[in-house]
């Protein structure tokens, strides 16, 4: 479980990074979460690992979550935060890869 600061209006790079390990976890721990993630990706379960190893990948993790709704509701409840808790976390990590593009 995220155990990052619950009532924070916002969240640092760490514990956003932590937050989208905790999410991709999330939808790894189901199957049918999994392969929804794996389709809509492009990604396979022999380049999973290696993809999680880019720059951009913990963001496109919570990005991939925000843009469902139902999951991203699902995962905020599991990890007991409010949703926007977990935007604010996309947000961070999303906000410093586009400052980091030269």
């Amino acid at each position: 479980m995220y155990t990052g600061a619950k009532s924070r209006s916002s969240t640092g790079k760490e514990q956003a990074q932590d937050l989208a390990v905790a999410a991709l976890a999330f939808i790894a721990e189901d199957s049918e979460r999994l392969q929804r993630f794996l389709a809509q990706s492009g990604l396979g379960p022999q380049n999973l690992r290696a993809a999680a190893a880019e720059p951009g990948f913990l963001g496109a993790i919570l990005d991939y979550v925000a843009g469902d709704e139902s999951l991203l509701i699902a995962f905020a409840a599991q990890q007991n935060l409010a949703p926007e808790i977990v935007m604010q976390a996309r947000s961070r990590l999303v906000g410093e890869e586009a400052q980091d593009d030269p």
